[in-house]
């Protein structure tokens, strides 16, 4: 199997990578910011610091291949009833205990089978699917795409190339700078807000902050964007709660799509399934702020 690193893209503050002290650098992709001595891995599985530079593991290493069904993303305002070919590596920023796809998210470099894929074979493929099946585009998805950003970009450069279209489906956890220059280079976005208290992000180990600057910033960029908020039951149910999260969004559009979905027991969280009469009750609730409020996993598991 061909193997290929990539150096991550500059994306301090300072206009380069800042050592945090002797032998270590910042990885500052993430509000995780991790200082990695040589040889250490982010918390991310994914960036790791091997010679006093920080590297994308992932990069091109393919886990998941699939040609989806845009609504799957879940994306139902962006060229609904086409296909996506999804791609998918390993590797996550955020520790949901609740994770679907913790066998991708959770991994590291060599727990799953793997393959390379160049960014020009990537865009070589999703082309031929257009052609033959009337394919959209790429949408990186599966584990979390941010922390494998430089092959994202590559990709996204190639595919905008060809007037192919790029998704991305992410829990929003990217630190401005890097952020930037990426939002051209994504046609639609779904955003995971896994709630709208920094007690939950703390659960999970992420920020709200970030992900409501990640959202903000796409919504204004002129992309479709639309946003994803699994119900736990006790964790982020509350009326309350939805309440202030339906009204943050609508007053970035009222038409900005909500995915309210429902949770069921998976990887090490045992908490029982959302009822289905909470999910009814929070999409009342994000109906009297939001235009396009969806129901999601409402079908048994």
């Amino acid at each position: 199997m061909k193997q290929e690193v990539k150096a991550c893209m500059d994306v301090s503050a300072k206009g380069n990578f800042r050592a945090v002290h002797t032998g270590r650098i910042l990885c500052a992709l993430c509000p995780r910011h991790c200082a990695l001595g040589k040889g250490e891995t982010g918390a991310c599985a994914a960036r790791w610091n091997p010679d006093g530079r920080i590297v994308s593991k992932n990069y091109g290493q393919v886990t998941s291949l699939a040609l989806d069904p845009i609504e799957k993303k879940p994306l139902r305002h962006f060229h609904p009833g086409r296909l996506i070919l999804s791609v998918g590596s390993f590797g996550c920023n955020l520790f949901c205990p609740f994770c679907q796809n913790a066998e991708l998210s959770r991994a590291k470099a060599g727990d799953v089978p793997a393959r390379y894929i160049s960014p020009e074979a990537l865009t070589a493929l999703a082309a031929q699917l257009a052609a033959e099946h009337g394919n959209l585009g790429v949408a990186f998805t599966y584990n979390e795409p941010l922390v494998g950003i430089e092959y994202v970009m590559d990709t996204a450069r190639l595919l905008h190339e060809r007037h192919l279209d790029v998704v991305l489906v992410t829990n929003g956890q990217i630190a401005p700078e890097p952020l930037g220059p990426l939002l051209p280079l994504v046609d639609a976005w779904n955003i995971d807000l896994k709630g709208f208290t920094q007690a939950y992000y703390d659960w999970l180990g992420g920020s709200l902050e970030t992900v409501k600057h990640t959202i903000e910033r796409a919504a204004a960029s002129g992309s479709e964007v639309e946003v994803t908020t699994l119900v736990v039951p006790g964790k982020n149910d509350s009326v309350e709660d939805m309440e202030r999260e339906a009204a943050w969004l609508a007053s970035l559009s009222v038409d900005l799509p909500l995915h309210i979905t429902r949770y069921f027991p998976r990887y090490r969280c045992e908490i029982p399934e959302t009822p289905r009469e909470t999910i009814e009750r929070l999409a009342t609730v994000a109906q009297s702020y939001l235009h396009h409020v969806y129901k999601g996993n409402l079908s048994p598991a």
